[in-house]
């Protein structure tokens, strides 16, 4: 009998299970590598759950441009060049712009929001995640009546990313969300965690973390973003659409074809938990109102 994915511990969880018990107490005294980011705000939007070990959430990561292997990516993309940096915004705005990563930085202050992440694969972690909402970038290029939805698109450089050639999906990588999600207040730009610059193979230099839905549509080493009128296409959609729709939003009555969504494992825990709607995230349950989500899955 094949056991399902969602059902298998993680090779770097039980390869690293006294590494978890030394971290787990202390993550937030870890010696990280990366720069700090200075003047961060503790936002009041943060869970309360304990997070999840530096260690953890930096080696164990989906990034297909740097491997398909969860470890891969933290030795893969070590060379990754994150700098210069520009974000194009174009498309249905009365004033789009590039804009360098500077530039962006500058535009809210930074906060550091504690957000749980749920993988459609079946594992959950909590990450201090530094950033500030979305829509303050949205906002410096006026966004028209045209705009219904937002397209991202990651940076794909074969040179740097000579992996992805064995990926099984398209590049670049591209997702979306509709306007009235990514102007949410808890969409959030991200550009570190734990305090520090965002690794490499979290999705340097800036990514999205979109909290209620599936870790696939937080879109990692953002370098464009379109306004449009039409839902966008979206990688995982355009490569196994019957499995992974276009809200994506955590569900737990809307299995997986091939796995339960009802419960997720915790990285660093070895008992499953139940998997909360909208992965508890309630403020957005009016995005949906009236939508039958399991056919909007």
């Amino acid at each position: 009998m094949r056991i399902p994915y969602s059902e298998v511990t993680p090779k770097h969880v039980y390869l690293n299970r006294r590494r978890f018990l030394a971290l787990g107490a202390a993550a937030a005294g870890v010696l990280y590598a990366n720069p700090k980011l200075n003047g961060v705000k503790k936002s009041p939007l943060s869970t309360s759950e304990t997070a999840t070990p530096y260690d953890v959430v930096t080696h164990y990561n989906n990034f297909y441009e740097f491997g398909t292997a969860k470890d891969q990516p933290a030795e893969m993309a070590k060379n990754f060049h994150t700098s210069p940096w520009t974000v194009k915004i174009e498309g249905a705005a009365a004033k789009p712009q590039v804009f360098d990563l500077d530039a962006v930085l500058k535009l809210a202050p930074l906060e550091e929001r504690i957000y749980r992440h749920r993988c459609v694969e079946g594992w959950s972690i909590v990450v201090p995640w530094i950033g500030f909402p979305l829509n303050a970038l949205l906002k410096q290029v006026e966004p028209t009546a045209k705009a219904k939805y937002v397209a991202f698109e990651s940076l794909y450089d074969p040179k740097q990313m000579p992996q992805g050639r064995w990926a099984g999906i398209a590049f670049p990588y591209v997702e979306g969300l509709r306007i009235d999600e990514a102007m949410h207040p808890l969409t959030l730009l991200c550009a570190g965690l734990y305090g520090e610059t965002l690794p490499n193979q979290n999705g340097a230099p800036l990514r999205l973390v979109v909290p209620w839905k599936y870790g696939f549509k937080s879109i990692k080493s953002i370098v464009k973003i379109k306004l449009v009128e039409k839902q966008p296409p979206t990688t995982w959609n355009l490569a196994i659409p019957n499995e992974y729709g276009f809200y994506s939003n955590v569900n737990p009555e809307v299995d997986h074809p091939r796995w339960s969504q009802a419960k997720e494992r915790r990285l660093g825990e070895f008992l499953k938990r139940p998997t909360l709607m909208f992965n508890g995230y309630d403020q957005v349950a009016s995005l949906y109102s009236g939508m039958d989500l399991k056919k909007n899955f």
